[in-house]
């Protein structure tokens, strides 16, 4: 028997289709079930199921979308729901109500525990509230980072599921290097952005306040003041992202010293062109994607100090962790790696030695496909099964954990 795992997420759910190609290879039946189009699902033959809600808002919306999904849970039968995102987290649990095991990969605390705006101080006690009742119909909840873990146990929002940590969905290495392979050289990319002979520094993700834009922006002056041959490369949505968008007016007063290109399907090819990876997030991550793949491409990173990121970069090992909103120091730890470029490269080079070691995709997944099988053998017996925390040790209760 094949069993059937509805995967539930919003409009990024496409990222995850190597993830659903390796535990179809290790004998599941997948569906996916998402806000985005489901053409890139399609294309890999996976089966697609489309539901609504709106990312943007925080309350109107929600009763349609858990009905929604109690409707597509009830027509595919599946035998397990995994869920990723915010909301997606807190709608699947709702929807199922204990008619079919969920399990939830909490990737990063979203906007509610990211930001200081007033209305997001007001929406954490609604949101502890809303995580609390989803908990009482998780059969598990899997954490990426450690500090999400905690807070958590600290709220008891777990209910009576078993949690687990496991780094990340995982990088499919191979895909990586035969993306960077086929792609255009590096001497061409830079010449066809006026790059030839700069020092880049470069950001993937969506251009909000959220990630750091603002920061960053604030840290141009300061970089150039030092090395005026610098330029800063902008990759990812922007008119897309609604009230968290940075202002146009905001990146263009900085003239030809940014390049923004937009949304881009050939990250692993531009991050070549790169000498330095800058990542401000003022956001809780889960372990960020784009960090993972830049570690991949051996570039030094700048990261903030926050859940996920530490999970990757380790201060003056592989880069270098600068406090969220600290645009002079962003700017001084990306200087002190354009200054020293064997110390930057040596770095790099660790990098990728930990993704290989820690994030690689066929790792997670058998973690996950385990995880699995043990929620499934615990609901056919009806007790929990050890078997999964037996076999990783290391995804053990908080109370045993580091």
């Amino acid at each position: 028997m094949r069993p059937h795992l509805v995967c539930v997420g919003g409009e990024d759910h496409a990222l995850r289709v190597p993830f659903f190609l390796e535990l179809r290879a290790r004998g599941f039946q997948i569906t996916a079930v998402s806000t985005c189009d489901g053409a890139s699902f399609r294309r890999h033959g996976i089966s697609h199921k489309g539901y609504e809600f709106d990312r943007f808002s925080n309350g109107s919306g929600k009763a349609g979308a858990i009905r929604a999904l109690r409707e597509l849970i009830a027509e595919l039968r599946p035998d397990i729901v995994q869920s990723f995102d915010t909301k997606p987290n807190l709608l699947a649990p709702l929807a199922a109500r204990g008619r079919v095991p969920v399990v939830r990969t909490i990737n990063g605390l979203g906007w509610t525990f990211s930001s200081l705006a007033l209305r997001a101080l007001m929406l954490r006690p609604l949101f502890i509230g809303l995580q609390r009742l989803a908990s009482l119909w998780t059969a598990a909840t899997v954490f990426q980072n450690r500090d999400d873990q905690k807070f958590f146990h600290r709220y008891r929002l777990l209910g009576h599921g078993t949690n687990c940590l496991i780094p990340g969905s995982g990088i499919d290495i191979g895909a990586f290097a035969a993306a960077q392979h086929l792609g255009p050289p590096a001497a061409r990319l830079r010449q066809e952005f006026g790059l030839e002979s700069a020092e880049v520094i470069m950001f993937v993700g969506r251009l909000t306040r959220q990630k750091g834009i603002p920061t960053l922006l604030k840290a141009v002056p300061k970089v150039l003041a030092r090395r005026p041959n610098a330029r800063f490369v902008l990759v990812g949505p922007w008119q897309s992202e609604g009230p968290f968008a940075v202002a146009e007016s905001k990146i263009r007063q900085l003239g030809s010293n940014v390049v923004v290109l937009g949304k881009r399907c050939d990250i692993p090819a531009l991050l070549g062109i790169a000498d330095v990876f800058a990542f401000p997030t003022e956001y809780r991550e889960g372990v960020p994607r784009v960090l993972l793949e830049a570690a991949l491409a051996g570039l030094p990173i700048v990261a903030s100090r926050m859940p996920g990121c530490t999970d990757v970069v380790q201060d003056g090992w592989n880069g270098h962790l600068v406090a969220p909103r600290d645009p002079d120091a962003l700017a001084n730890r990306i200087v002190d790696l354009l200054a020293d470029r064997q110390r930057a490269v040596n770095m790099g080079r660790r990098s990728v030695d930990l993704v290989k070691e820690r994030f690689a995709l066929s790792g997670v997944v058998d973690q996950y496909s385990d995880l699995y099988r043990n929620v499934l053998a615990a609901r056919s017996d009806g007790s929990p099964g050890p078997s999964f925390l037996a076999r990783h040790p290391s995804n053990s209760r908080m109370g045993e954990s580091r």
